[in-house]
C-alpha cells in the first residue's frame, strides 16, 4: 500500500527537476543575447571608438562627403596666426569639387568682418560660405516673428549688433556699453528700456557688471522677454599663445542672475543647419562636420547626421578624447587638416 504514494511522490521531485534543468539551460543559451542586450549597447564608446584618419579610410570619407564644414578657431587658426597648411588644404578640396562652409561659434564678428579676415590671411572665401552663431542669433529672430516694435540688448561684440541690423532688428549695447561703471550706493538704481524683447548673449572681453545688471533687468522684468545665446563654449582660442574664457562664462552670468535657461543657436544646436541645406543643396549624409571640440563640433555633426573628424590643434587634446569618460566619439581623428591633403597624395 505504501509504494504507490512512494514512487508518486518520487515522480513529482524528479519532473521538477527536470523543469529547474530545463529552466536553467534555456537561461545559459540566451545568457549572451541578454548580456549583448544590457551590457554591450552599441552607443558605449568602445562601440564607437573613433579611427585615427589613415590611408586606409581616408578613401572611405573623402569619397562620400560633397561638402566640409568647418570650424574656425583651433581649426583654420589661433587668433590671427593661420595653422601650417590650410590655405593649401582648402585649394585642394576645392579642386576635387568639395564645397566648402565655415560653421563659427565665435559670434565677435559678422560674416562680412569673418571673410575680411580670411581675406587678410590671404584666403579667398565668399561670405556667402560663412556661417556665425552672431548670424544664428538673428537668423532666430527673423523666423521668429520678433516684433518690430522690439528691441534687443546685446552683451557681446560688433558682430552681433551688425548681424541683427542686416536682419532689420533694432539693437543696442555690445560695445556702446564696454565703459560704463556703476557705483553700488544705496540708491543705485539702473533704468531700462521696457521695449526690450530679447537679450543675446555671445563672447564679450568687455563684459561688465553694468551690461550684467542691464540683461538680467530685461530679461526679469520684461515680459516674454527672449534669452539667447550665441554657444556656450567654455574657452576658446582667443589668440595663438592662451585658451580664452568663451561665451559661456557670460552666459552662465546671466543663467545665474535670472534663474532661466537660454535658448542656443550655435553648435551643437542644429538651428544653422537649417540654413546650410537650403543653402548649399547638400544632404547631412554628405557632410562633414571637422572641428576641434566635442561638444560644440563634433556633437553638432552627430545631431544633424554628419559624418565628423576631430583634429588635435585646437582645444581638446588624443588623452581626452580617448579618456574612458568621453562619451562623445568622432568618426574619424587627426592632428590638423592639412593631413588631408597629405592623405590625397598618398
Amino acid at each position: 500500500m505504501l509504494d504507490q504514494p512512494l514512487s508518486h511522490l518520487c515522480l513529482l521531485k524528479f519532473l521538477k527537476y527536470l523543469r529547474d534543468t530545463l529552466f536553467l539551460l534555456a537561461f545559459e543559451l540566451a545568457k549572451p543575447r541578454i548580456e549583448s542586450a544590457f551590457f554591450h549597447s552599441p552607443s558605449s564608446s568602445s562601440a564607437m571608438s573613433s579611427q585615427p584618419l589613415s590611408p586606409n579610410n581616408f578613401s572611405d570619407l573623402f569619397d562620400s562627403v560633397e561638402a566640409f564644414l568647418f570650424d574656425c578657431d583651433g581649426v583654420i587658426w589661433k587668433g590671427d596666426e593661420l595653422i601650417q597648411g590650410v590655405p593649401q588644404t582648402l585649394r585642394m578640396l576645392r579642386s576635387k569639387g568639395k564645397k566648402i562652409v565655415f560653421v563659427t561659434n565665435n559670434s565677435w564678428k559678422s560674416r562680412s568682418q569673418y571673410a575680411q579676415k580670411f581675406h587678410s590671411l590671404g584666403i579667398s572665401v565668399s561670405q556667402d560660405e560663412i556661417f556665425s552663431s552672431s548670424f544664428a542669433a538673428a537668423m532666430y529672430l527673423k523666423v521668429k516673428d520678433f516684433p518690430s516694435q522690439n528691441k534687443v540688448y546685446v552683451i557681446g561684440g560688433e558682430g552681433i549688433l551688425e548681424e541683427l541690423q542686416l536682419a532689420g532688428i533694432t539693437a543696442f549695447g555690445g560695445p556702446d556699453d564696454a565703459n560704463k561703471t556703476i557705483d553700488l550706493k544705496q540708491n543705485c538704481f539702473v533704468e531700462h528700456d521696457k521695449s526690450v524683447g530679447a537679450v543675446v548673449v555671445g563672447i564679450d572681453p568687455n563684459i561688465n557688471y553694468y551690461k550684467l545688471q542691464y540683461g538680467t533687468l530685461c530679461i526679469r522684468e520684461n515680459p516674454g522677454c527672449l534669452f539667447i545665446a550665441t554657444n556656450r563654449d567654455a574657452v576658446g582660442h582667443m589668440t595663438a599663445l592662451q585658451e580664452w574664457p568663451g561665451a559661456g562664462c557670460m552666459v552662465a552670468a546671466i543663467c545665474g542672475s535670472t534663474q532661466k535657461e537660454p535658448v542656443v543657436v550655435g553648435k551643437p544646436s542644429t538651428f544653422m543647419m537649417e540654413f546650410l541645406l537650403k543653402k548649399f543643396n547638400v544632404s547631412c549624409s554628405k557632410m562633414c562636420m571637422v572641428g576641434d571640440r566635442l561638444d560644440t563640433d563634433i556633437l553638432f555633426g552627430q545631431n544633424a547626421g554628419c559624418k565628423t573628424l576631430l583634429v588635435l590643434s585646437g582645444v581638446t587634446t588624443q588623452s581626452a578624447l580617448q579618456d574612458p569618460s568621453n562619451d562623445i566619439q568622432p568618426d574619424y581623428y587627426t592632428k590638423k587638416i592639412s593631413d588631408m591633403l597629405d592623405l590625397s597624395k598618398a
